[in-house]
């Protein structure tokens, strides 16, 4: 069973930065693909970000292309959303996910089986 701890969620102005974080425990990091969801107060979840197990192959979705960049430390077990040029439409609860597969390359943007329970990024205008 794996789990996933995210941190680093708060309160920013619109223009500035934020720094997630992702904990995993229960599998090496390693063996996990992993994304970066997120749903806004009375709207659907998302897809944010996705990353390979090794690392080389990201994927965002339109709305947070060259603002957002997703990393993964795999020896520390930790996945990253580092978020700039924040706007109020990113405020939402974000959450980390995360799928085993036997891909050292691809990446997924659904399906995924582990979540976490979230943390919450309000961009005040």
């Amino acid at each position: 069973q794996v789990q996933l701890v995210e941190s680093g969620g708060g309160l920013v102005q619109a223009g500035g930065s934020l720094g997630l974080s992702c904990s995993a425990s229960g599998r090496t990091l390693s063996d996990l693909a992993m994304d970066w969801f997120r749903q806004a107060p009375g709207k659907e979840r998302e897809f944010v970000a996705a990353i390979s197990r090794n690392g080389q192959t990201a994927f965002y979705a339109e709305s947070v292309k060259g603002r957002f960049t997703i990393s993964r430390d795999n020896n520390k077990n930790v996945v990253y959303l580092e978020m700039n040029s924040l706007k109020p439409e990113d405020t939402a609860v974000y959450y980390c996910a995360a799928k085993i597969t036997s891909s050292s390359e691809n990446y997924y943007i659904d399906n995924m089986r582990y979540w976490g329970k979230g943390t919450l990024v309000t961009v005040s205008s």
